[in-house]
């Protein structure tokens, strides 16, 4: 063996017993203070990654430590465990309709001709539709002349009109398999968190899309807005979320264990049965003045599909009209809930008084609810007026 070779060997072996000495030495701060620290606990180890709740005297709980002992003191248990809820099953969405939007100017009617032929010359109508801002009709036929459409109606008579490709939206909200521990709700408009419940705060966060599903994990009043936390240092203001507001105790009045709760305030709705929580999702409900009344009321009609149609304005210029409505629950005079093939926005009263669904939250009500089962209409804000005189008979 070389002398090289020799000392290799030398040193290896005493680097071997240095760092089988070290490996026995405890984590701890350096024996000396260097100059110029101001570290407080000096000496002390760190106590492991975890919550500490109680007084620490053999380690500092700082690091992770801190981090996880300040989430719970707000009651905040951390790696957050996600929802006790899945999607439901897409195929939902397909209420077997078709709809066409009818385009031209409010102020005109459009005609409906007998044959394909006086429709694609536009001679000798037949009859006419009123004229309004939102006129959607049920078809069964379509034929393309000259880079027309023309469509045969569900009850007789050929139009032009422009088929609608799909729903305005295809928006699920969510089915519970137990209930939920921690409050939830869905983004209604683009954000960028920020770091900190504050507008001074950079917006250095994940990026949140509209109708996002997010949990919410604290909440900051500032007296001038409402701020939640939906992840670990990610903070959301109130106009960007719809907060699910839980609660599994049946209102009074109820008598089965089975009720829809529409929060209008947050413009949701809960399914509950027997003290559980089923599903929830976003709506549209009756914006100001055609509000969707408050009160305790019952399915007193289902209808798979439904007209619906009218005007509020004396000169009938906001007239409607909606076609073969899918999944119609009618709870409250003409107020009803279901689904709404015209609408992309849920999460904002914009109605003449109905509860808006999409077609796939509709059709999963329709299937689960019964006519007899309640629906418990309120405001939590108190903003929606109560006012029985205020209320006609409402509308889509």
């Amino acid at each position: 063996m070389n002398l090289m070779n020799k000392h290799s060997i030398l040193i290896a072996f005493f680097a071997a017993l240095l760092l089988a000495g070290l490996s026995f030495l405890p984590v701890s701060a350096d024996d000396a203070q260097p100059t110029g620290s101001s570290e407080p606990y000096f000496g002390q180890v760190l106590c492991l990654p975890g919550a500490q709740l109680g007084a620490q005297s053999d380690c500092l709980a700082l690091g992770p430590s801190q981090v996880l002992t300040s989430l719970a003191k707000r009651g905040i248990e951390y790696p957050f465990k996600p929802l006790p809820a899945t999607r439901p099953d897409p195929s939902l969405n397909n209420a077997g309709i078709y709809i066409a939007k009818i385009n031209i100017p409010k102020d005109e009617q459009a005609k409906i001709f007998s044959s394909l032929e006086d429709a694609a010359s536009g001679a000798n109508p037949s009859g006419y539709l009123e004229a309004g801002r939102n006129i959607y009709v049920s078809y069964i036929q379509q034929a393309d002349v000259n880079g027309g459409h023309y469509l045969l109606l569900k009850d007789g008579g050929w139009v032009r009109a422009s088929p609608l490709a799909a729903s305005a939206s295809y928006f699920q909200g969510l089915l519970f398999h137990e209930n939920p521990t921690t409050p939830f709700g869905w983004i209604v408009e683009p954000v960028i968190t920020r770091s900190a419940p504050s507008y001074a705060a950079p917006e250095d966060g994940r990026s949140l899309a509209r109708e996002n599903a997010v949990q919410i994990f604290d909440m900051v009043d500032d007296g001038t807005t409402k701020w939640y936390m939906v992840g670990l240092n990610e903070w959301v203001e109130r106009r960007y979320i719809r907060e699910f507001q839980f609660n599994p105790n049946p209102p009074q009045g109820v008598t089965n264990n089975r009720w829809i709760d529409v929060n209008l305030y947050e413009q949701t709705i809960g399914v509950y049965e027997n003290g559980r929580l089923l599903f929830a999702t976003l709506i549209a409900s009756g914006g100001d003045p055609y509000f969707t009344r408050p009160g305790l009321f019952q399915i007193y009609e289902k209808k798979p599909t439904e007209n619906m149609s009218g005007a509020f304005e004396a000169d009938r210029s906001d007239y409607y009209l909606f076609q073969d409505v899918p999944w119609t629950m009618y709870f409250d005079e003409a107020r009803a809930l279901h689904g709404a093939y015209w609408r992309a926005n849920f999460g904002y009263p914009e109605t003449h008084g109905c509860v808006n669904l999409s077609l796939g939250d509709a059709n999963w009500l329709f299937h689960w609810a019964n006519e007899g089962d309640w629906v418990y209409v309120h405001d939590p804000s108190g903003l929606t007026p109560t006012d029985p005189s205020l209320y006609t008979a409402g509308g889509a």
